[in-house]
């Protein structure tokens, strides 16, 4: 399998390229762009009618096409359309953790959210820093998305093929995420796994709830340190529900500090729901490189229960 233009720091992602086995030969196109370059469905109809979205030995080929070995197949892996909307450039600070040409891994802080929103117009967005520092046409993909009161670790994606290839290892041992927040009171035991179905709370547009007809959803906790009636907990999320870390602290009795939705809103001890994503280890879809990231715990989470 060969990529083009993944040195560190350099231009995105632009074409994929799978040069046929003997074992292969008498294979269709669209059976290597499936098997081998893990293209979905969605994506090879949309190279289909790109121009020279799929080529064979440098000819535009069909899907169809019987492959013989040694045959070079080259996709388009590019993103080629420019957004529906340009996002807002804003010079806000953005820290970005590691860095190649196929992603980037940023430290958002709180305050942020991933995209505008026409409910928060005026809201910094990860978007936003991004074509402040990197210009309006640079392509913003984000694979696991905090919340605005969240802080931490954040994955772009720099086209949509990668953007796919990081989506189908969420909630994987390729692609593994570890929390720390800080939760009113203390959970008992204090080492656990909280194994319920989340849904919508159908009396809130946002909120969501522990339901029997929810979707699974599974977390693991550990209580890190104890100070002043709070908790710093380690959690470790299994899958990945809407809200799911707050929801499932929530349950047992002891929500997240400053979690205005789903405990209560205390500006004077933290003005957002006290969690932060702090590590990240990932298994590069492209290089196959694993990455261990770590990000500090942010002060005002600190101050309230400092790590041991």
């Amino acid at each position: 399998m060969c990529y083009s233009e993944h040195r560190k720091g350099g231009k995105p992602l632009e074409t994929v390229s799978y040069t046929v086995s003997p074992q292969e030969d008498g294979a269709t196109v669209r059976h290597i762009l499936k098997a081998k370059l893990h293209f979905s469905s969605h994506a090879i109809s949309r190279l289909t009618r790109a121009e020279n979205g799929i080529l064979v030995n440098g000819q535009h080929a069909r899907t169809t096409f019987i492959l013989r070995a040694g045959d070079v197949v080259t996709a388009e892996a590019g993103d080629h359309r420019p957004p529906k909307v340009l996002p807002t450039p804003g010079d806000w600070p953005l820290p970005v953790v590691w860095e190649d040409g196929y992603l980037l891994v940023v430290n958002k802080p709180a305050g942020m959210t991933a995209h505008a929103s026409n409910f928060l117009p005026d809201t910094p967005t990860v978007a936003g820093a991004l074509a402040w520092s990197r210009g309006t046409d640079f392509v913003f993909h984000s694979v696991n998305r905090l919340d605005k009161g969240t802080t931490g670790l954040m994955v772009v994606a720099k086209s949509g093929y990668v953007h796919d290839l990081l989506r189908r290892s969420l909630h994987t041992d390729r692609f593994h995420r570890e929390y720390r927040a800080v939760c009113v009171g203390c959970p008992e035991p204090e080492t656990g796994t909280i194994d319920t179905p989340i849904g919508r709370d159908e009396t809130s547009t946002v909120a969501r709830m522990v339901r029997p007809d929810g979707l699974p959803a599974v977390s693991h906790y550990e209580v890190l340190a104890k100070q002043g009636g709070l908790s710093l907990v380690k959690l470790v999320p299994e899958t990945g529900r809407t809200h799911q870390l707050r929801v499932h602290m929530a349950s047992t009795g002891h929500p997240l500090a400053g979690d205005w939705l789903y405990g209560t809103e205390d500006p004077a001890l933290i003005p957002r729901p006290a969690l932060h994503s702090c590590a990240l280890t990932l298994t590069h879809p492209v290089t196959g490189e694993v990455l261990h990231l770590t990000a500090p715990l942010p002060e005002d989470m600190a101050r309230l229960v400092p790590e041991p």
